[in-house]
């Protein structure tokens, strides 16, 4: 068996709020908008894949994901990341944006890292390769 991820998801506070952030903020495009009981399979998947991993915003009404991702916020730690081409651009792309950083960029080896306050309840972080050295 051969496994490959088809969806990840991350808990937030508000669907149609997140589908805001996740789209008009981080580029994101929406993938699939279903009719769950009183929420919805509501999923996103990047721009320039469309086929790709889908992240789903999934409600976080289970007393344990609130705890959890609640938890993970107090403690400064994001849910997931993300990989862009820049962090540098982005993070002044984003700040410009009205974004808001708990962590500006910064060297993580062989990456350059910066977390962002998604609005929802999450720190998500952004990655990209660290510049060669000389």
């Amino acid at each position: 068996m051969k496994a490959r991820l088809q969806v990840t998801s991350v808990f937030v506070d508000d669907q149609a709020k997140a589908l805001a952030f996740y789209t008009e903020k981080l580029g994101f495009i929406k993938k699939t908008d279903v009719p769950a009981g009183d929420y919805r399979w509501l999923t996103v998947v990047g721009a320039d894949d469309p086929d790709g991993v889908e992240l789903l915003l999934e409600p976080d009404e289970h007393q344990a994901a609130k705890a959890f991702a609640r938890a993970l916020v107090e403690d400064g730690i994001p849910m997931t990341s993300f990989r862009v081409d820049d962090v540098n651009a982005a993070y002044r792309e984003l700040q410009a944006d009205g974004v808001a950083f708990t962590q500006p960029p910064m060297p993580m080896g062989p990456m350059i890292g910066a977390v962002l306050d998604d609005t929802c309840g999450n720190l998500i972080m952004i990655v990209s390769p660290a510049p060669a050295s000389d």
